[in-house]
């Protein structure tokens, strides 16, 4: 075990100790005497003097010492009393400190950082003992108060865990502990009196991976925007890799506008993350891609056991994966052997007598009539009370819930157009023999959801399915039927509702039915036309946020042809959102994730291929049409569903198989190819001929595309599914940011030519905008927007919250700061529709930093009257009518007509504006005696006009001085009585833009006040640590109210 370093001052006192290894810095020693002969006088005399003088030396005989060259003075910082312990720790010394100890100058400084390294390794190892006893160790309390105190973040940002391990700045390591929490990741060292300490946000992070350089053997290497950073030295590096990875994947689809993107509900409340839950959901994920279970399964128990397989007459060993709905059961060796049983199939769990040859066993029986013995469970009484709890709520809500079975079964299309299709009639008797092998098959491995999935099935899967049984064995494989039973007459019902609807997805729809296999007889006909739209408008009204996707049309339509239309339904269900989760919503980000995935499995399995072609993104957008699809666009129809049925059996692993084994087919032409449409080109004509081989093979050889699969099997069988989870997870990281990097390049591309900000100013400004959507998300999902239209618009209260951070003169009334941005808000609002997009509230703020006093008094005037004080009073409804006929007119005639005069109340409440403009300026005084100047010589010229025009009525009859005025401000409709009129002419009081901004400008301190420069960068930067503590708030909030 690790020791704090404690001095030895003679290194081999009377030579007690052998040394079994050494170098420069570290010296391994054996206590004499042990392991020696018992009769040397030596080792008796040693033995002798450990009893009397150094009892511990005696329990732990081995020993690791740290050494300075030049010094007398030695460390004792391991020790144990089996070699085998002491090995790893010095293994672990020469692995990861020994290259690095080498930079080193000052030998002292070698002696500081060892000593500080290991008791970072004692704190760790320490809190880890404790964690398994104690939800909440003291050692992490005391972890939570440094961090805290460190890096002074809001108390509502949850420490999840910590690491002691370096730092890297170039060649120099730091050591220090490495924080993790629900937003950051923060790193401390205080070494040689030197700090340092900084915070990275997830939300910053485009990048993680492990990396080895000279210096550092293995160290985890985190990308941000604008740096990279490098840490080493963990005691248990894949640990701390995983954790880091799924903390930034969380965060990242949990702050960013990933739309679409599932996530854990327990994991959507940031408070109730921790390091638990965090692996905790690594696990679930893998459970839901191994077994293909629906994306809301949570999972419960995790047992070893072993399970009776009746076709190798022997106990399997593997683990049992417990969920809401499922038992599955998963051999050591991933995919050897697979169970899946729906509770739903469940007839009764029991726990039968346990002897020495069957421990502790429990019998499953189904509905089918078999039952499966598990033997070896742990805890095995708690385990069977909470399977039949679970079991019997189950019974019940099915009992109470099941509707009548839809009584007109649809027939798959197949069997219809059966004779039509070609290729079918010559093949007959190879369908014969493949009916009779899966027949075989049934009877040895079981029949149904619940039979034994092995490595023989997927042979026989490599082979085709049959016709006549491919329908059947997809619900089987995919467990739609379980879905199906569970929601008889859902389908129908979803039907009723959304035939008839106009939405955008119904318009793609039927673009694209009869694009859908438009060869195929089936899809010629208005009887397969329909049964698509059906399926495709009922799973459109089903899921909202996926709608309808491309290529979708190409799925459903193979699955209608071999499964009943109900069935294909929930078949497709199956595919969209539980074999390939994320694939079909509007930026398509699954299939993003699995090319970037693809991406690396290249340099991994093919790195012949990847150093020949550098830039891989070129395959991976030819490959792209294979995952969305599965093959389906690519190859011939037959060859094709064959790879729908693979897809079936294995999931997206083969789609990942095959495609490696196509490139590796081809490596040599796409090593040589010049271009990407000829690497295009050597693709399609693989692909082209592979298919023309299958249709014209004798049913005695092989088919090639058989053999394609058999192959792949064979090449990367090794690659699991857990692997792939775990890329997943990394690379869906980087294809979120690049997500967000395209978006922000397109909303500044659009906005930068029509303001006079900076680019990079702007672009900072376009960050605050996008993290106060993520910090306030509008709850209400509208499917009729497109997504970049939902994603730059602030409602009202998000708006309000970034005003008073960018706003650049604040108001010393909060009250009447919040009218103005009510009046801001309401006119920048152009569309009516309670939201400002980007471009809006760009151009606001350049005509607040950037343009002349002109266009900020005119911002100003705007704002006190309509549409700013729309609804403040009730008089002047007439007169927006009449702003919106002239602004109708200014663009027909491409003129600038004149601002709307402005009535008494206005100018008021334009007053108090100005005057809570000057709230903290070293000048306030003589600004408010300016001000006052001002609103008097404007009182002045109002008055002076009213009574001028009173006066001058001369000669025109009251009736007609009425309504001309009302005239003025209505556009001419005013009723023939008058009266209206004559009230508003009476009491009517106004002064124009011209004349205010003419008053202004006699006044120098508020000519200069309003063209004095403001910083808006410097604004930005108080406006960001503003804006974090607000979520931060937000955070706490939530924590109290969940």
């Amino acid at each position: 075990m690790w020791l704090n370093p404690e001095e030895v001052l003679l290194k081999n006192a009377l030579k007690l100790w052998v040394t079994e290894r050494s170098n420069d810095f570290f010296i391994l020693q054996r206590r004499r005497g042990h392991g020696e002969p018992t009769n040397k006088f030596t080792g008796l005399l040693v033995g002798a003097l450990d009893t009397v003088l150094d009892s511990s030396a005696r329990v732990t005989p081995y020993r690791i010492l740290l050494q300075v060259p030049g010094s007398q003075i030695s460390w004792v910082i391991a020790s144990g009393a089996a070699i085998e312990e002491v090995k790893k720790h010095w293994d672990w010394l020469v692995h990861n400190l020994l290259h690095s100890l080498s930079v080193f100058e000052n030998k002292d400084d070698v002696a500081s950082f060892v000593k500080g390294k290991v008791k970072g390794l004692i704190a760790e190892e320490a809190r880890s003992r404790q964690a398994a006893q104690e939800e909440d160790p003291e050692k992490f309390r005391e972890a939570l108060r440094k961090f805290e105190l460190h890096f002074s973040l809001p108390s509502s940002e949850k420490l999840v865990t910590y690491y002691s391990c370096c730092c890297w700045k170039g060649r120099v390591p730091r050591q220090g502990f490495l924080y993790l929490s629900i937003n950051h990741m923060a790193f401390y060292s205080f070494l040689l009196g030197k700090e340092v300490k900084f915070a990275i946000p997830w939300a910053e992070v485009t990048r993680l991976e492990r990396v080895s350089t000279s210096l550092m053997t293995e160290a985890i290497r985190v990308t941000t925007r604008q740096r990279q950073r490098e840490f080493s030295m963990f005691l248990n590096l894949d640990e701390t890799f995983r954790v880091i990875c799924q903390l930034a994947d969380i965060a990242l689809r949990r702050l960013l506008d990933s739309e679409g993107l599932e996530l854990d509900r327990v994991l959507q409340q940031p408070t109730r993350i921790t390091k638990r839950s965090d692996l905790e959901q690594a696990l679930r994920e893998y459970v839901l891609g191994l077994f293909r279970l629906p994306r809301a399964e949570r999972l419960h128990e995790v047992a070893s056991c072993s399970v009776w397989t009746p076709h190798a007459r022997c106990h399997t060993a593997g683990t049992l994966y417990t969920t809401d709905s499922y038992l599955c059961f998963s051999s050591r060796d991933e995919g050897s052997c697979i169970l899946l049983i729906p509770l739903s199939e469940v007839l009764s769990i029991e726990k039968a007598e346990s002897t020495s040859l069957l421990p502790n066993p429990i019998i499953v029986s189904v509905r089918t009539k078999k039952a499966f013995q598990l033997i070896e469970l742990q805890d095995r009484d708690e385990l069977v009370e909470t399977l039949n709890s679970r079991l019997r709520a189950l019974q019940w809500k099915h009992s109470m819930f099941r509707s009548r079975r839809d009584s007109k079964r649809k027939l798959a299309l197949m069997t219809a157009f059966h004779q039509n299709q070609p290729g079918t009639n010559g093949n007959k008797s190879m369908e014969q023999v493949k009916e009779r092998l899966w027949e075989d098959h049934f009877s040895e491995f079981g029949r149904g959801v619940h039979m034994f999935r092995t490595e023989k099935i997927q042979r026989l899967v490599a082979m085709g399915i049959p016709e006549s049984l491919r329908g059947e064995l997809w619900m089987t494989l995919s467990d739609a039927s379980s879905e199906l039973e569970s929601h008889q007459g859902y389908y129908t019902s979803l039907v009723q509702k959304s035939m008839g609807q106009s939405t955008l997805a119904t318009e793609e729809i039927e673009r694209d039915l009869h694009r859908s296999l438009p060869d195929h007889p089936a899809f010629q006909n208005p009887t397969g036309i329909a049964a698509l739209r059906r399926v495709l408008t009922a799973y459109a009204h089903r899921n909202p946020k996926i709608g309808y996707c491309q290529s979708m049309n190409i799925l459903a339509s193979v699955l209608l042809l071999y499964a009943k239309e109900e069935e294909a339904f929930w078949l497709l269900v199956a595919v969209c959102e539980t074999m390939l989760p994320d694939y079909f919503n509007r930026r398509v980000i699954g299939a993003q994730v699995d090319q970037s995935v693809f991406e690396e499995l290249i340099r991994e399995r093919l790195p012949e291929l990847a150093e020949h072609v550098p830039d891989l993104s070129a395959l991976s957008s030819v490959s792209l049409s294979w995952f969305l699809t599965l093959f389906l666009s690519v190859l011939p129809f037959q060859s094709g569903v064959c790879v729908v049925d693979c897809f079936f059996f294995n999931g997206i692993k083969v789609i990942f198989q095959l495609g490696l084994a196509v490139l590796e087919a081809n490596a040599a032409q796409l090593s040589s190819s010049t271009d990407d449409g000829q690497a295009l080109m050597i693709l399609t004509s693989f692909l082209d001929q592979v298919g023309s081989e299958e249709a014209s093979c004798p049913p005695s050889s092989p088919p090639a595309l058989f053999s394609l699969c058999v192959g792949s099997f064979q090449k990367f069988g090794d690659l699991t599914v857990r692997h792939i989870e775990r890329l997943r997870c990394r690379h869906r990281i980087q294809v979120l940011q690049a997500h967000e990097d395209t978006a922000k390049e397109n909303a500044l591309r659009l906005v930068t030519p029509d303001v006079s900000i900076s680019p990079e100013t702007l672009a900072e400004v376009y960050d605050l905008f996008k993290v106060q959507i993520s910090t306030c998300p509008r709850l209400k999902y509208d499917s009729n927007r497109s997504f970049m239209e939902r994603q730059y618009r602030l409602d009202r209260p998000q708006f309000k919250s970034l005003y008073g951070l960018l706003v650049p003169w604040l108001s010393d009334s909060n009250q009447h700061t919040d009218a103005v941005a009510n009046r801001t808000f309401t006119l920048l609002d152009q569309d009516c529709d309670n939201l400002v997009t980007f471009r809006e509230f760009a151009g606001w703020l350049d005509t607040l930093y950037c343009e002349d006093l002109n266009e900020k008094i005119r911002l100003l005037y705007r704002l006190h009257i309509p549409p700013g004080v729309e609804g403040e009073v009730k008089d002047y409804q007439e007169q927006l009518k009449q702003m919106l006929k002239d602004l109708a007119k200014e663009k027909e005639k491409d003129v600038e007509k004149p601002l709307p005069l402005m009535n008494q109340w206005e100018f008021i409440q334009f007053c108090k504006t100005l005057y809570s403009l000057f709230h903290g300026d070293p000048d306030e005084n003589d600004l408010f005696q300016s001000i006052a100047t001002v609103t008097s010589l404007v009182l002045q010229i109002g008055e002076a006009g009213h009574r001028g025009h009173r006066s001058g009525s001369e000669g025109i009859s009251q009736e007609e001085e009425s309504r001309a005025q009302l005239t003025q401000v209505t556009g001419g409709d005013v009723d023939a009585s008058g009266e209206g009129g004559s009230s508003v002419a009476e009491k009517e009081w106004t002064v124009s833009y011209a004349q205010i901004l003419a008053s202004l400008l006699t006044e120098q301190l508020l000519v200069n006040f309003f063209e004095k420069p403001v910083d808006l960068s410097a604004k930005i930067s108080e406006a960001k640590e503003k804006q974090y503590h607000q979520r931060a708030g937000l955070l706490t909030l939530q924590r109290r109210t969940s």
